[in-house]
């Protein structure tokens, strides 16, 4: 079993506020720096890391949305694996400067079973380059490269953007460009297209830049970073080299500092129709900021492919200037209920819906 320090003791869920008719319980604890999930078979979850050398494990083995056994996968990873995903039986993990494969990932559990290193070819610079990595509707893996800066240009076009590659690692190449540091994306489950958040620069105050959530129905476009934030904030320093207007700008501007990292698309049936195919992301709060904001799971909604809103959907994390959570992604279990990681609290929770 996982042992190790959390940083919350307790998990006050009752200070959690959600619409009518939804449930918040603790799914897993004791997860020292729970980060991105993902989904594997029989229920099984599989939870990142973004300060210490190991990844989660979380059986459900019965299936019935309850956590029988954890386990913690203490391979030698060169860095922390913050990244996972999972294809056809095996397991993808995403380290700093590369991505790893465990075959037959529940013989790995006795750590008999060596990773096969599917590239390496990756920056390797600890300042956002924590890799999140998904695999996309054309079946190739993605792999946000964040900029090793607040604000700045770098030559290796890999920077600030959004790869992608087949399974094996082969056809490596740049998706997007122009994106500071995306930690969370996916694909609208009606057309095929990519969404992503991006975090703003920090150091222009408390109210700018917005984050962004971001969409890329095709490959080779360009987000602004470092010369244009948000929906046409002019860098100070790099505006003047290239105008906004030659960029796409953000598809619905977030609250500033908020630290947008996960989201998904809402593909189960278990909530409400007004939910279904829309955008939960997780803000994981603010730190370059006077008064502190997000702490929260948020809701965009989507007509005719473009955002009509943006609202909260579970706030309670932060009470005041105080915290004692910050969601960092969320993930849609087979039942249509919503799993929520909290590296803060060392915890995985799980959102439900009931009429009753």
């Amino acid at each position: 079993m996982i042992a190790g320090p959390v940083r919350a003791q307790t998990f006050p869920l009752d200070l959690i506020r959600l619409p009518p008719g939804f449930k918040i319980e603790l799914y897993a604890k004791d997860l020292p720096n729970a980060r991105a999930m993902a989904l594997g078979e029989n229920n099984t979850v599989y939870v990142g890391n973004r300060r210490e050398k190991r990844l989660y494990i979380l059986e459900d083995r019965n299936q019935d949305y309850k956590v029988d056994r954890k386990y913690a996968l203490n391979f030698g990873f060169q860095s922390p694996p913050n990244g996972v995903a999972y294809r056809d039986g095996s397991l993808y993990v995403g380290e700093i400067g590369r991505i790893l494969r465990f075959d037959d990932v529940q013989l790995g559990l006795n750590q008999s079973v060596q990773p096969v290193v599917v590239t390496d070819d990756l920056p390797s610079d600890a300042w956002h380059g924590w890799k999140v990595i998904r695999f996309g509707p054309d079946g190739k893996l993605y792999i946000p490269v964040g900029a090793p800066c607040n604000v700045c240009v770098k030559r290796d076009p890999r920077y600030a953007s959004m790869m992608r590659m087949n399974p094996d690692g082969t056809e490596l190449e740049i998706f997007a460009k122009g994106i500071r540091n995306s930690v969370g994306y996916d694909w609208d489950p009606r057309t095929d297209e990519l969404w992503f958040t991006d975090n703003g620069r920090d150091m222009l105050g408390d109210d700018l830049p917005p984050d962004e959530l971001n969409h890329a129905p095709r490959p080779g476009m360009h987000f602004g970073f470092p010369y244009c934030h948000g929906d046409g904030i002019e860098d100070p320093r790099f505006g003047a080299d290239r105008p906004c207007s030659d960029f796409t700008l953000a598809a619905q501007p977030l609250g500033p500092h908020v630290a947008s990292l996960g989201m998904r698309f809402y593909r189960g049936s278990m909530f409400p129709q007004e939910y279904r195919n829309q955008i939960f992301i997780a803000e994981h709060g603010s730190w370059n900021r006077s008064k502190k904001i997000g702490y929260r799971i948020t809701l965009v909604r989507l007509k005719d492919n473009k955002p009509v809103s943006y609202e909260e959907f579970a706030t309670g994390w932060r009470q005041g200037e105080s915290v004692w959570g910050r969601p960092v992604d969320v993930l849609n279990m087979p039942d249509g209920s919503l799993l929520v990681s909290d590296d803060y609290a060392g915890a995985v929770y799980r959102i439900t819906y009931s009429e009753k």
